[in-house]
């Protein structure tokens, strides 16, 4: 579970460390509260600034301005994230910890736009920041189900990567026949090209900026589009089926009397108590 809580603990630090961890980091008193409802307001005005700069017609008007602000709250970011690493016991830890390299992600884009024009939208990142308000407002509770959500993602990976994997080969093998049916002349100009077709077909998305148009490749198309319905709701299936049986325990069947659905941790079945196979 993403910890909302600081990677640097509660210890108390001597003289103004100790007081300026007290704020940003501390959250159950006044100073601290203030100081994360201020940061997120912060926050949300910083990526306003980058949104609107992307308005060519604001950003021709109000350029320089953006621009101040832009630097303004960077400089203020980076501010921030050196008073974490000086006031805290345990510097690497934050730094590594997911709130610490966000943090530092928060400031880098406008230092890079110095060489590479553009990198200040990467600014963005920001807003993942903004989960400070689970610590704020009293949310953490939340937190335990968005573990439980990662945690099903977790268990299920195989499956979805043997999923991934199976629909690389067959959307290949679908642009492929469709490259071969259709040909350059009818827009599938490389085997590539098609393969993109088939993704777009297979998930239903449907762009339209190819289509087959023989009788073949349009039947075709039609199964494709068939088994693109029934294929987009397995990841789905697998992560609920995970989330179903972690909650409900693994489905183990008795060699007795073959009741399954028992407990993951269970020893014995609860009908005929005989032993019950390893999970």
């Amino acid at each position: 579970m993403l910890n909302t809580e600081s990677v640097s603990g509660k210890e108390e630090l001597p003289g103004w460390r100790g007081k300026v961890n007290s704020i940003i980091v501390g959250y159950d008193t006044p100073a601290g509260k203030a100081f994360d409802i201020v940061l997120i307001v912060t926050i949300l005005l910083s990526v306003i600034c980058v949104m609107l700069e992307s308005v060519a017609s604001i950003r021709a008007v109000h350029a320089p301005l953006l621009h101040a602000f832009e630097w303004g709250f960077t400089v203020l970011f980076t501010i921030e994230y050196l008073l974490r690493l000086t006031c805290t016991r345990k510097p690497l830890r934050y730094a590594k910890s997911f709130f610490g390299i966000v943090d530092l992600l928060a400031t880098i884009p406008t230092y890079l736009a110095v060489l590479f024009p553009g990198a200040q939208f990467l600014l963005i990142i920001r807003l993942l920041r903004i989960l400070r308000t689970f610590r704020v407002l009293k949310l953490v509770k939340y937190l335990r189900e968005a573990d439980a959500l990662m945690q099903a993602f977790r268990n299920s990976r195989r499956k979805i990567t043997l999923f991934i994997v199976t629909m690389v080969i067959l959307v290949t093998i679908l642009g492929s026949l469709m490259y071969l049916i259709e040909g350059e002349e009818n827009g599938f100009t490389s085997i590539p090209q098609s393969v993109y077709w088939a993704i777009v077909t297979m998930t239903t998305v449907g762009y339209g900026d190819i289509s087959p148009q023989t009788p073949l490749g349009q039947a075709l198309a039609a199964v494709v589009m068939l088994m693109g319905y029934g294929i987009i709701a397995v990841p789905t299936g697998i992560v609920t089926a995970e989330m179903f049986y972690g909650s409900r325990g693994v489905p183990r069947v008795c060699s007795s009397c073959q009741l399954d659905q028992h407990q993951g941790d269970a020893r014995f079945c609860k009908q005929c108590g005989a032993e019950l196979p390893p999970a």
